[in-house]
Formats: C-alpha cells, sequence, structure tokens
C-alpha cells in the first residue's frame, strides 16, 4: 500500500480523506489544512491525523493529494515534486500555463508521477462509450449548475467548462487551431456564463457552454461522428448512441431506414453499451496509484491537464465581454 496524504481539507478535501481511507490500495497517513481551527475539528471528529506543517505531512508520504484553492496549487506541488514523491493534483492543474509547464519539467526532472483530477473522464457514461468515438467532428456541450459562491475563486471555465474541455481533448486527436470566446458577468467579477468554439486542425468543431447561474443542473455533451450520433449525459450517467450502417436488401418490417439525397439507403439502430456504477473520485485515485505500482502512463497525466489549462487559458484570453 501506498502512504498517501492530503493537502487541504475543505469540502472536496474532505471527500478525498475520506476515499483514501476507504481504498484498498492506500494508506492515508493524515493531512495538512492551513487552517488549525478547522484542522483540528476534522481531526476530533472524523479521526484523520492532522500534521502540523505541510512539509513533515509530504515527508510521511509516497503519494500527496493536492486539493488546495488553485491559486495554491503550483506551491504546494513544486513542494510535493521536489521531495520525490509522486502527485495527484486536482483540477484545474495550475492558476497559470507557465506554472503547470514548471510543474511538468519539476516532475520529468524528479522522476515522479503525476496525475490530474478531471473526474469527468471516470464518469461511468463517458467511459462506456469513448471506445466508440471515431473522429468526432461536432461536438456540443452544456454544462450548467446553479450558483455556489465557493467557485467563484476562479472563472467558470476553470470551475466548470474545463472538464469539458479535457474530455473533448482526449477524443479529438488533432491540435487546436482557432478559439472564439463570449462570456457575461452577472453576479461575479468574472463571467459567470460563458461561450467557446474551438476548431481543430482536422476540421472538428467544439461548441461548448457553461454557467453557474442556471436554474437547473445539466452536463451533457453530444458527439457526431461519420455514421454515428452519442449522447452523454454525465450527470445523469446515462449514454445514448445511435449508428448507421449500409441498409439491408431485404431489410423485417421494423427496420428503421433513411434514404438521402442520392439515393443511397442507410439503416438506423441503437447501441446500448453497458454503464457500469462507480465511484468516479476513487477510481481516479486508484488508477493513480495502479500507474505507479506498475510504472505506467497515469490515465490524466500532468500533461495532459496542462494542455486541458491552456486551451482553457485561451478561451478565457478571447473573451468578448458583456
Amino acid at each position: 500500500m501506498l502512504n498517501a496524504g492530503v493537502l487541504g481539507a475543505g469540502h472536496l478535501g474532505k471527500i478525498h480523506l475520506k476515499l483514501l481511507n476507504e481504498s484498498t490500495k492506500y494508506n492515508l497517513v493524515g493531512f495538512y489544512d492551513a487552517d488549525s481551527k478547522a484542522s483540528r475539528k476534522i481531526e476530533e471528529e472524523l479521526g484523520y491525523k492532522s500534521f502540523h506543517t505541510m512539509e513533515t505531512l509530504i515527508d510521511a508520504c509516497d503519494v500527496v493529494d493536492v486539493v488546495t484553492p488553485t491559486i495554491h496549487h503550483f506551491y504546494c506541488a513544486e513542494k510535493v515534486v521536489k521531495a520525490g514523491k509522486h502527485l495527484f493534483i486536482e483540477k484545474p492543474i495550475t492558476h497559470t500555463v507557465e506554472e503547470a509547464q514548471k510543474l511538468l519539467e519539476l516532475a520529468k526532472e524528479q522522476g515522479v508521477k503525476g496525475q490530474v483530477g478531471h473526474v469527468e473522464r471516470f464518469n461511468p457514461a463517458f467511459m462506456g462509450v469513448k471506445d466508440m468515438m471515431d473522429n468526432p467532428m461536432f461536438i456540443e456541450a452544456h454544462r450548467l449548475a446553479e450558483f455556489n459562491p465557493r467557485g467563484t475563486d476562479v472563472s467558470v471555465v476553470l470551475d466548470l467548462m474545463i472538464h469539458d474541455i479535457d474530455a473533448i481533448l482526449s477524443v479529438v486527436q488533432s491540435p487546436v487551431k482557432n478559439v472564439y470566446a463570449s462570456g457575461v458577468s452577472v453576479i461575479s467579477e468574472t463571467p459567470d456564463i460563458a461561450n467557446a468554439r474551438i476548431e481543430f486542425e482536422n476540421g472538428c468543431v467544439a461548441n461548448l457552454t457553461a454557467s453557474r447561474i442556471s436554474m437547473k443542473k445539466m452536463r451533457k455533451a453530444r458527439f457526431f461522428q461519420r455514421d454515428a450520433y452519442i449522447s452523454v449525459d454525465f450527470l445523469e450517467k446515462k449514454v445514448e448512441v445511435v449508428k448507421m450502417k449500409d441498409a439491408p436488401k431485404n431489410p423485417d418490417d421494423f427496420a428503421m431506414i433513411l434514404t438521402n439525397a442520392e439515393g443511397v439507403k442507410k439503416q438506423i439502430y441503437f447501441d446500448n453499451p453497458d454503464i457500469h456504477p462507480n465511484n468516479a473520485i476513487l477510481d481516479e485515485l486508484e488508477t493513480f496509484a495502479d500507474a505507479i505500482n506498475n510504472n505506467t502512463e497515469p490515465v490524466v497525466s500532468l500533461a495532459q491537464g496542462a494542455q486541458a489549462l491552456t486551451v482553457a487559458m485561451q478561451v478565457i484570453e478571447n473573451f468578448k465581454t458583456l
């Protein structure tokens, strides 16, 4: 078992503490949080050991899980990596692209592994259809949330849209060519609702909308490719897969047949991939343990986290704000 500790014991940090404590692949040694009063309360009520300094926690670990506010990610991660410890870090990887690049270089120099907490990669709906995605050419994603002041320390792009940016980058195997974006600040100092159009060199286009001032929650993405339409509901963990194939010469009475303008007949059919319920956060933590133990590439590498941040920053830089 790998000795693991958590830096940052806020809302998400406590979830990570609980899951690491339950995992059969980690031995939770404890946590460090700058708020000593909150740390004592967590130690008394939940029984996790509180370390008095970040350095003493890092020294006691093989793996350190950074769940601090984004602005502190690089400061904490740098200490972890320089100490030669493996790093799990919540998304976005760092506050700036420059910090992300420095972290990549440090991890390479120190020979440690790192994984970024892009949890939607482990969503069972996305996992159930990812292998069906074959060169999607148009993607549309909507990620809507009710207002929560807890997420407003960063832009809605870094808080919400980056989930879809990372998922899309993982299935579109082409460099980004152009980014167009607009955003509106309603409650916060930074945009609370944003739309981005990402164009890839292979011709694929992704249209993303993210909002943190909606009346209802929605986390959906639709992928269109040759002879297939794939819909992923990240919130409800459901998928819809509609495929087309050349129509048989003698279709049965219930077959759905379409004829295009050129007279080519296609049969529409539905695919129902297996969706296996899981705890996505536990899965991402445990696959990182597997990557360390087996010396394999993490599912969401530091390089991929940096790429998602780079595109997210392009979105922010291209904002036409109202």
